[in-house]
């Protein structure tokens, strides 16, 4: 009965999303609750797994999302990114643009969230179109949204990688280590195959793109304090030193975790190697740069946006641990185990498909990325260690799976559409179609890692 219970939890949660409109916090924990009493858990236990299941979660990731995010709205009230699309389209011309832009995003900017990605990266790809050559709009949409969301969920720290990653139990070096070779290269690859579909009849400017933008992206953009900042402080810090406070704790993470791997590791490796003090190194970094370019004032008005942020960002991340608490307390853990075992090389492949297709569903159902994969590790966490295959190649399935078709549910998608002035049909054809290719491109690697690990 317990699998029962637990998809109609599931189904009475996405309801709740998408049909009542209702806030994803609320939905998650109406669905846990009614979990845990109709599984038999009981009101006592019920309510412990949910508290247990939040400050779970919490302990492991709510100090790196924090320093994520802040280190992330640092960097933005500093003018970073605006200074790499620049540098980038100095260095590799118009026509290499989408592939450098969407190679950028994947790797040097999940920290910054993905909201401010594409109001920063829009205008970029509108007024560099013309030159990008036949469909540029269209291309650069794409690299942009390919870019956008492999970073965010296979390269720490972005969101969904983090969360992916504590909820398996993961260390982040692990993950960090193969994410930051399949994020670019899933990118890449996406809009490679993106453009060559681009050359054929696919896509329609005059049905595919508004005649005239619903508004001025770039005059909304300098109206905002902050971002007007920005631009006057681009000229300020080289690019090189304005990106140390993200290159810097990636490579003491990835280092670390190559320490621990070889043997070599000391405990000061270990302690500069950890997640948390690496971002927090991070973090100091931007900070640093940000009261000495930027001021006190200007400093503490981009950190508290970046709290606020991470509030809404560790609620929902929390609430997806809860559901996962109750899902275990339950007795699911054993029932999945039976799906989940993997003792020869096939069952590793199916392993790996059924967690990219729970994602994949989750995703499709509530419109949310992050949403759907904190809630399929919440669910597939309690029978990770009886499946056989290395936990971290079940993240990485879960991450492709969590990708695949973002869409008109998403509020993403409509802001995305509107800023790179495309039509509905557009955004369909662009956002839609690139996370689809994005996560059906990156399941074979994943799949190969799970078989060799």
């Amino acid at each position: 009965m317990e699998v029962l219970h637990t998809a109609i939890a599931i189904v009475l949660a996405i309801g709740l999303i998408i049909v009542v409109k209702v806030d994803p916090v609320i939905s998650l924990i109406i669905s846990s609750l009614y979990l845990g009493l109709a599984a038999g858990v009981g009101f006592a236990d019920t309510v412990t797994a949910i508290t247990f299941g939040f400050g779970d979660i919490m302990a492991k990731v709510g100090l790196l999302i924090g320093f994520g995010v802040a280190i992330g709205a640092l960097l933005h009230s500093l003018g970073a990114f605006r200074m790499l699309v620049r540098a980038l389209l100095r260095v590799v011309g118009p026509r290499r643009l989408p592939y450098a832009l969407t190679a950028a995003l994947s790797t040097i900017f999940p920290s910054i969230y993905v909201d401010v990605q594409v109001v920063l990266a829009a205008p970029l790809a509108r007024t560099s179109a013309p030159h990008v050559g036949r469909n540029g709009l269209a291309l650069l949409s794409g690299a942009i949204g390919a870019g956008i969301f492999a970073g965010y969920v296979f390269v720490v720290p972005g969101l969904a990688a983090v969360s992916i990653a504590s909820l398996l139990d993961v260390k982040l070096g692990e993950y960090l280590v193969y994410g930051i070779f399949l994020g670019p290269i899933t990118a890449i690859a996406t809009t490679l195959l993106f453009a060559v579909l681009l050359r054929t009849r696919y896509w329609n400017p005059r049905t595919d793109e508004e005649p005239e933008a619903i508004e001025d992206v770039d005059a909304v953009t300098n109206d905002d304090a902050a971002v007007q900042a920005a631009d006057d402080l681009d000229s300020g810090l080289p690019l090189g030193v304005l990106l140390l406070p993200i290159l810097v704790p990636l490579v003491l993470i990835a280092f670390g975790a190559v320490a621990d791997v070889r043997g070599f590791s000391t405990p000061l490796i270990g302690f500069l190697g950890n997640a948390t003090v690496a971002l927090f190194i991070g973090l100091l970094g931007a900070y640093t740069l940000s009261r000495w370019k930027s001021g006190r004032d200007r400093t503490d008005e981009a950190l508290s946006g970046g709290f606020r942020t991470t509030g809404e960002i560790l609620l929902i991340t929390g609430i997806g641990g809860s559901l996962g608490e109750v899902i275990s307390a339950t007795g699911m853990d054993q029932t999945l185990a039976g799906l989940f075992s993997a003792d020869a090389g096939a069952p590793v492949v199916v392993t790996i498909l059924l967690a990219w297709f729970i994602a994949a569903v989750l995703h499709l159902a509530i419109g949310s990325v992050s949403v759907a994969a904190i809630a399929a590790a919440g669910i597939i966490a309690p029978v990770v260690g009886s499946t056989g295959v290395a936990p971290v190649a079940i993240g990485l399935a879960i991450a492709s799976g969590a990708m695949f078709a973002l869409q008109v549910n998403s509020n993403f998608f409509w802001m995305f559409k509107s800023l790179l002035n495309l039509t509905t049909q557009g955004a369909l054809k662009t956002m839609t179609m690139v996370t689809s290719i994005a996560s059906l491109v990156s399941l074979p690697p994943v799949i190969v890692l799970a078989l060799v690990l």
